[in-house]
């Protein structure tokens, strides 16, 4: 990555903070004071890299008490490239939220950058921004209250003016709303997994972020239960450590295209999606697609049987984004077991 010289850095960081105004938070009420001291003040600060702290998640009822953290820390993205990120909780994308249809959320975020505030935009809700996607400033916490009324797999991410610069740096996730009453296929389904998209461009660099082409366009998965796979949006970690399923399994993947900027059509090689329900909800359901068109923020609950051993990759069928880095790779075996081999690759 290329990094900002340190006249550039201190200029950006001062410009996030002055023009932050995200969520409707009048500049004269909030952001602005804290703003112009903070501007003042500002120096070139050094990458930081804050360890990971742990989404802390808690049900009592149809009540879901989610804590997250926003924070700075280092993500390797590719073999030989290590991005300071801006994170939540250290992951990128951020750790996988699930909740049921029908649950009231209570938000805490906890912002521990020093320099920079952040925010949370749920996809999954209905709010007034100006009210629940405000700003958290650094070194402060807020918290917030949503109903989860609409099943799917939605996209959360930081609001937080300029809204791309902190997408594109990893401030970005994958919230799933469970249906009240399942999926028709829930009966069918035999291993499942969520599979995320999104890109990267010059560390902290917004004009690349704007006009430029992203330099890795990547997928991750994030664990649906303890001890399952759970990665960082890199460019080999999914091709080198494969999913796995059994001859005859019926897969299910429950995957969004977080971006910022790129579409995806996604595709899985050697199969058909026997069943889609676009955005995740079970009222939108198509069958027997080849590929699934996502929009940026764009999700989908997709469903295939593998029939014969082999390596099937999942890709997004625009190719180019492939020679970046989007691809990763499902073992199919006799018994659902990795049997060691070099994965496929496309």
């Amino acid at each position: 990555m290329k990094p900002f010289t340190k006249a550039t850095l201190a200029l950006s960081l001062t410009t996030v903070l002055l023009t932050t105004g995200c969520g409707g938070v009048k500049p004269t009420e909030v952001v602005a004071p804290k703003a112009q001291a903070a501007a003042q003040q500002q120096q070139a600060p050094e990458n930081i890299n804050q360890a990971p702290i742990p989404m802390k998640m808690d049900r009592k009822g149809t009540d879901v008490f989610i804590e997250m953290t926003a924070q700075v820390t280092d993500i390797q993205i590719d073999k030989n490239v290590t991005y300071n990120a801006w994170t939540f909780n250290g992951e990128a994308p951020g750790p996988l939220v699930v909740v049921n249809e029908g649950d009231t959320i209570h938000f805490t975020l906890k912002n521990i950058d020093p320099d920079v505030p952040h925010s949370m935009d749920f996809h999954a809700v209905h709010a007034a921004p100006s009210k629940k996607f405000i700003d958290v400033m650094p070194n402060e916490e807020g918290t917030f209250t949503y109903k989860a009324s609409n099943p799917g797999v939605f996209m959360y991410h930081c609001g937080t003016k300029p809204v791309l610069a902190h997408i594109a740096n990893g401030m970005h996730g994958v919230i799933i709303v469970k249906p009240k009453d399942g999926y028709p296929t829930d009966n069918k389904v035999d291993k499942e997994y969520v599979i995320i998209q999104n890109e990267w461009y010059r560390e902290k660099d917004l004009d690349d972020m704007t006009n430029g082409q992203p330099s890795q366009v990547v997928f991750s998965t994030k664990a649906l239960k303890d001890g399952m796979p759970n990665t960082n949006g890199d460019t080999f970690t999914l091709k080198e450590k494969p999913l796995l399923a059994k001859v005859g399994d019926t897969v299910r993947l429950y995957i969004n295209n977080v971006g910022p900027n790129r579409v995806s059509s996604f595709h899985v090689v050697g199969t058909v999606l026997d069943t889609v329900y676009l955005d995740g909800n079970p009222k939108n359901v198509l069958h027997g697609m080849q590929t699934v068109m996502l929009p940026a923020s764009g999700g989908a609950v997709v469903e295939f049987k593998v029939v014969e051993p082999g390596d099937y990759t999942i890709v997004t069928h625009q190719f180019n984004d492939v020679q970046k880095g989007a691809a990763a790779v499902l073992r199919v075996t006799e018994d659902g077991l990795d049997h060691g081999g070099k994965p496929m690759s496309h």
